[in-house]
């Protein structure tokens, strides 16, 4: 089984070779620096979360390709807790772990994100029309969407537009826990 650097590496690897791009292709595409980009795909760099949604972003694929890697898609996929490991970031502030593969005929990833306590995350904005869904599930979160702050408790949800600049907080002592949801709209979707 390979590890999640050689997946990622592969990943990154096979993407640019699909689109034929070049690392400064690459690295306009998708904001993060050439140097950086090498560093990945020789397996010399754990990138934060927010570089991955960045490369994502640039790439127009889901974030979860990045670190699961894909499956046959059975009728029926049954995923036990612990059999899907987690991506850390180095700083350790959130771990994200995929709750399902990417389905490309919905378009959605479904990942459980846990944010420790103090923990700030920003995101650049996605692709036009990609939509999250951020449910939480333990704790509070605050989320920014566009410049205006939503606090958000246990069991309740919040739906954007992340094609807009967005950013996770918990300003508590407590790790948070949330479900987010992201729908990434087919090409025939956007054109409607």
């Amino acid at each position: 089984m390979e590890t999640l650097a050689q997946h990622l590496a592969e990943t990154l690897k096979a993407l640019r070779a699909q689109r034929k791009w070049s690392l400064t292709q690459a690295a306009e595409q998708s904001g993060v620096s050439k140097a950086m980009l090498g560093q990945i795909e020789r397996g010399e760099s754990s990138p934060t979360v927010a570089t991955l949604w960045k490369i994502a972003t640039g790439f127009a694929v889901p974030f979860s390709l990045f670190i699961t890697p894909p499956s046959r898609s059975p009728a029926v996929t049954h995923f036990r807790e612990g059999e899907r490991p987690p991506f850390r970031q180095q700083n350790a502030q959130m771990r994200v772990t995929p709750l399902a593969d990417f389905d490309p005929l919905l378009g959605f990833d479904l990942l459980a994100i846990e944010f420790s306590a103090g923990a700030f995350s920003e995101s650049s904005p996605h692709a036009p029309g990609v939509t999250e869904h951020v449910v939480v599930i333990s704790g509070a979160l605050e989320v920014q969407v566009a410049q205006r702050w939503y606090s958000l408790r246990s069991g309740e949800v919040l739906r954007f537009n992340a094609d807009v600049p967005h950013a996770y907080r918990n300003n508590s002592s407590e790790p948070v826990l949330i479900h987010d949801l992201i729908h990434y709209p087919r090409a025939d979707e956007t054109a409607c």
